[in-house]
């Protein structure tokens, strides 16, 4: 399982376990911590958009379809 899945999972106060056929599973949590969960995976996906600005040279509306996009990801997910 990927790390950073585990990081989110363990701020959403869930718990995940390893299933070889299907990947991962939720072992414990409430509705709410698996919206949270849900939350700042979509949230972790926008922002890698705007990461991507950091140390490289993009033109002006490079960086505006970057912004752009993450606004996109967020607004189809509903998360602020």
């Amino acid at each position: 399982m990927n790390k950073r899945i585990r990081e989110l999972a363990e701020h959403a106060q869930i718990g995940l376990f390893e299933d070889k056929s299907f990947g991962w599973s939720v072992l414990a949590g409430t509705d709410q911590h698996l919206s949270v969960f849900a939350e700042l995976i979509v949230l972790e996906c926008a922002d890698t958009c705007l990461r991507m600005q950091l140390g490289n040279q993009y033109t002006p509306e490079e960086m505006l379809f970057q912004t752009k996009y993450r606004n996109l990801i967020k607004k189809h997910f509903g998360v602020e």
